[in-house]
């Protein structure tokens, strides 16, 4: 099984990305608001299988040294082969390379335990978003000792 990342920003073609999105979240889960205006700004990170699209997440400057994390996803045939904790590392790694200090998300209640297995520490009580109860997280990004020049 041959995984690979790969990092797209538009103009580039966005389509596998917001293939799984839509399978996922309005398909499979009921959302309608899927798409907006920040897709054509941010990082779109299209994770694949052997040349198959299968996952997919987004990233963009929050606050200060933040950066948002969203649309995470996974297509329900790729579950079980923790393509999601993958997706989460290349995130890290592109916000760490931005100059990221941390990341923020807006958890849907049914995932905090795959964020927290992940590094994510809730930061909000339970909210709505459309239909389904979601919960703030952030998660800090130690940045390695070489950048900081204590190696």
């Amino acid at each position: 099984m041959n995984i690979e990342t790969k990092w797209l920003h538009a103009p580039e073609n966005l389509t596998p990305v917001f293939s799984i999105r839509e399978a996922v979240f309005m398909k499979e889960q009921g959302f309608q608001n899927e798409f907006d205006d920040t897709d054509n700004t941010c990082w779109h990170l299209l994770l694949t299988v052997d040349g198959k699209a299968a996952g997919c997440a987004r990233i963009f400057p929050d606050k200060g040294k933040m950066w948002h994390v969203g649309r995470v996803a996974v297509l329900p045939e790729y579950r079980k082969l923790h393509l999601g904790s993958r997706l989460m590392d290349a995130v890290a790694d592109k916000v760490k390379a931005f100059g990221g200090d941390g990341m923020v998300l807006s958890a849907q209640c049914q995932a905090v335990g795959f964020y927290q297995k992940n590094g994510f520490t809730v930061t909000s009580e339970e909210y709505m978003d459309e239909h389904c109860p979601h919960q703030d997280m952030v998660r800090m990004l130690e940045q390695d000792a070489v950048s900081e020049g204590t190696k």
